[in-house]
């Protein structure tokens, strides 16, 4: 199993309405992600930067941002559109994340 992390940016003022939506996650996004080996994934604010951080552990090296394909993802990537940085797609612009350090 590995780890990656990524970011991405959240427009400015929309923290909690971020996680309004995070903590009411739907079921089906969720079981997708478990059902192709997405676990221990996380997202961390900076409040400072509105940058979001997220890091998940993936099996068979298909991260959250290789599902684009899915509907549910995509209909998920529609209803996070209007509080984040998206691309044309509403697919969040992400950046992967150069692990530089790791202790266990």
């Amino acid at each position: 199993m590995e780890k990656i992390a990524f970011k991405m940016k959240l427009k400015p003022g929309f923290k909690i309405e971020y996680e309004r939506r995070h903590n009411e996650i739907w079921p089906e996004i969720a079981a997708l992600l478990k059902a192709n080996g997405i676990s221990d994934y996380s997202i961390f604010f900076d409040e400072d930067t509105d940058t979001l951080f997220a890091v998940q552990k993936v099996k068979g090296g298909t991260s959250s941002q290789n599902l684009g394909s899915e509907p549910i993802v995509k209909l998920w990537w529609k209803y996070m559109a209007d509080i984040m940085v998206v691309n044309p797609d509403n697919s969040p612009v992400a950046v992967q994340l150069e692990k530089v350090f790791h202790l266990e």
